[in-house]
């Protein structure tokens, strides 16, 4: 399917946004980037940092802008594929609603979290779920570049880039387990169930919304 130049224009110009707010992190923050960099290789970035969280936290809030705006483009590329709300200012919308709906799940998790007892085990959980998320939004800039200037994008490549984001995270998680196993196995079960209603459920919806066309 052609694109319309307007469309280009507009991914174009957010693709440099994104790129800027990378460039900016990084150059805000040097050593840290440098450590967030090789996350998935060791736990550095999650040992230091994870003690130092504050409520506001620039570095993860530069990232975080640049995953939902990356996140905004694949469905945003979906739906064109697809032939649905095509027009070019639609891409902002769902920028703005998968942040919506993160930041209102975060809330969620707290809340929950907080009435279960587990606050302080799922605050350390969140921080590396939260990492594995954003350095997924790096990964995402890349491949939405090619899949804008060099390939047509079809449904299985932007469900499979979906489907390998979400591994990463999955990735995450696995290792929060392994790490602190011995700090939560007393309250084992309820992190399953957190796990099961606040992780899993959700995106299952929100494909289930999207693939029905009520976006």
């Amino acid at each position: 399917m052609l694109r319309n130049s307007n469309s280009v224009d507009v991914l174009t110009l957010t693709l440099l946004g994104c790129l800027i707010i990378v460039a900016l992190s990084k150059m805000l923050f040097p050593k840290r980037f440098n450590q967030f960099a090789t996350l998935l290789f060791n736990n550095r970035y999650i040992n230091q940092y994870n003690k130092d969280q504050q409520i506001v936290d620039t570095f993860e809030e530069l990232l975080f802008a640049n995953l939902i705006v990356n996140l905004g483009i694949i469905v945003y590329l979906f739906l064109q594929n697809n032939q649905i709300s095509t027009a070019p200012l639609n891409l902002f919308i769902y920028t703005a609603a998968i942040g919506l709906f993160i930041i209102v799940k975060v809330v969620l998790e707290k809340l929950i979290s907080n009435i279960l007892a587990i606050g302080p085990i799922i605050d350390k959980y969140n921080f590396q779920r939260i990492s594995f998320r954003n350095f997924a939004g790096l990964l995402l800039l890349p491949i939405n570049a090619l899949l804008i200037y060099t390939v047509t994008p079809n449904n299985t490549m932007l469900i499979t880039t979906l489907a390998i984001l979400f591994l990463i995270i999955i990735y995450g998680v696995f290792l929060f387990i392994k790490n602190n196993l011995n700090t939560f196995k007393k309250s084992l079960f309820y992190f399953i169930l957190y796990l099961c209603t606040l992780e899993i459920a959700p995106y299952i919806v929100l494909y289930k919304i999207i693939t029905n066309n009520k976006v």
